[in-house]
């Protein structure tokens, strides 16, 4: 397999990504063409349709040949590209004991032979993490078989959490949290050694954290915090970074910060647009610890995190190392046409919204919406779990806006990983502006479909993804 593209300086190659189409047709109404999921980045973008199909796609998967297919050059399991993604990051995730390919194979067959639909894919997968929450019948698994039956569980009842505001009983959602964050919690129980556990203060409702370690002899170790996106779970940070981490000998954090895991589905507590107050905390946790190596903490963020990993680490200057997967300046202008909506004026963005948007969405567009907004707002996820559309468009739309850090990257001192990926769906173009607006060390990698790791996040190729992050991690931090 061969290394990604690497560039210390500008890239020449032109950015190829999915071309638009509308949804909804002209008008304010048109400002919704190409509303699409994806788990891990809660964005909106104009390159996917979200209208479910009943098409069947057979699991042993084909390739999309052309750049305006839904998934291009990646294995198709679904044709709604939606559904595709997600899939693809629970098959992606076999490779680190997150998945199993064949669980997820016959998942995707059984799905398709019902006809693809949210309440179909919520109900699948839901039944086959309980069914490995459960020990197999006539025998008792050891220990690490029930951890990594717990690790798969928890992947699968994200899948089913991702979807779930689009199904039939969209009010299962916290239920489907606490399945899935019960099943990590088995996981991490299971480990050995099993984490350290802590809730870190910030303002009323402290971060939980998890501190995974090699082994429990104390010693003093490179230490990366793991920031996750905006409706990525804790399994994607097992997948995509502490399994990589644990390897090298390193220790690694998962946290979950406001708009995020326990943060939102029970707390309630959305995201903030000052990521600094969430990490210098963390850093604060770790530094009194004698078994991490203050000197060398670095600090990742995949999907949104890219936004929020820069973010903190230009105003917290403890961090050693960042690593924006992809890089994002501005996660707002993944939403795509929907920024139309936004105006200066409280009332007149919530009556175009009221009046002229929400009442045209089809129920796979209304769900989209749904899902991508709920981190940005309590009152918007209490409602989408009664089935209901939120009514105030401006206070979540505001607050993404607000997650805009083009105007603070220069201040950034630690050496920066920025990552890009062919076929980027949701920041198109944004992490090359990133790294061009970077004034620290720097460094820019393409991960390609040469090597199977396009699309957002490389759903296809965590492995792959993580040999590009620690090894540079790992040289650069020898070199601090």
């Amino acid at each position: 397999m061969r290394r990604a593209e690497r560039n210390s300086g500008i890239h020449s190659t032109a950015m190829s990504h999915v071309p638009p189409h509308e949804v909804l047709g002209v008008g304010r109404r048109g400002a919704l063409s190409g509303l699409v999921g994806v788990a891990g980045a809660a964005l909106l973008t104009a390159g996917c349709t979200t209208q479910a199909s009943s098409e069947q796609v057979p699991a042993s998967g084909t390739t999309s040949p052309s750049a305006g297919g839904p998934t291009p050059g990646a294995m198709t399991l679904f044709s709604n590209p939606e559904f595709n993604f997600n899939s693809l990051l629970a098959l992606g995730g076999s490779d680190q004991g997150s998945g199993d390919v064949g669980e997820v194979l016959t998942a995707v067959n059984a799905i398709n032979k019902a006809g693809l639909s949210a309440q179909v894919y919520v109900e699948t997968f839901r039944k086959l993490g309980d069914r490995l929450m459960k020990a197999p019948e006539g025998r008792k698994p050891d220990r690490e078989t029930a951890r990594f039956r717990a690790l798969r569980a928890s992947q699968y009842y994200s899948q089913a959490l991702f979807f779930v505001l689009g199904s039939e009983e969209p009010g299962n959602e916290e239920q489907l949290y606490k399945a899935c964050r019960g099943a990590w919690d088995t996981f991490c129980t299971l480990c050995d050694p099993a984490p350290v556990t802590a809730s870190v203060p910030y303002g009323r409702t402290p971060l939980p954290v998890w501190l995974f370690r090699p082994d429990a002899s104390g010693r003093r170790r490179p230490t990366v915090i793991l920031t996750n996106g905006s409706d990525g779970q804790n399994v994607d940070m097992w997948t995509y970074g502490v399994s990589a981490a644990l390897a090298r000998d390193w220790n690694a954090l998962v946290y979950e910060g406001p708009g995020q895991g326990q943060m939102i589905f029970l707390d309630q507590t959305v995201f903030s647009a000052r990521w600094e107050t969430v990490v210098t905390p963390l850093v604060d946790w770790l530094t009194a610890r004698s078994d991490v190596d203050a000197d060398k903490i670095a600090l990742t963020g995949l999907s949104m995190g890219g936004d929020l990993a820069p973010r903190a680490a230009a105003f917290e200057h403890r961090i050693a190392a960042v690593v924006a997967m992809p890089g994002c300046l501005d996660p707002w202008r993944g939403f795509g046409e929907l920024r139309k909506i936004l105006t200066p004026n409280r009332q007149e963005t919530n009556h175009v919204w009221n009046k002229e948007v929400a009442p045209h969405l089809s129920p796979a567009e209304a769900a989209t919406v749904k899902k991508r907004f709920e981190p940005f707002s309590a009152p918007a996820m209490l409602a989408a779990r009664q089935g209901r559309l939120f009514t105030d468009f401006y206070t979540p739309a505001q607050l993404i806006k607000s997650l805009d850090i083009t105007d603070v990257v220069g201040r950034i001192k630690a050496p920066t990983l920025v990552l890009d990926y062919d076929f980027e769906q949701f920041y198109p173009g944004q992490p090359h502006e990133m790294f061009d607006r970077l004034t620290a060390p720097k460094e820019y990698v393409k991960l390609t479909a040469a090597t199977g790791a396009q699309l957002h996040c490389s759903p296809m190729a965590p492995r792959q993804h993580c040999e590009v992050v620690f090894d540079w991690l790992k040289e650069t931090l020898q070199r601090g």
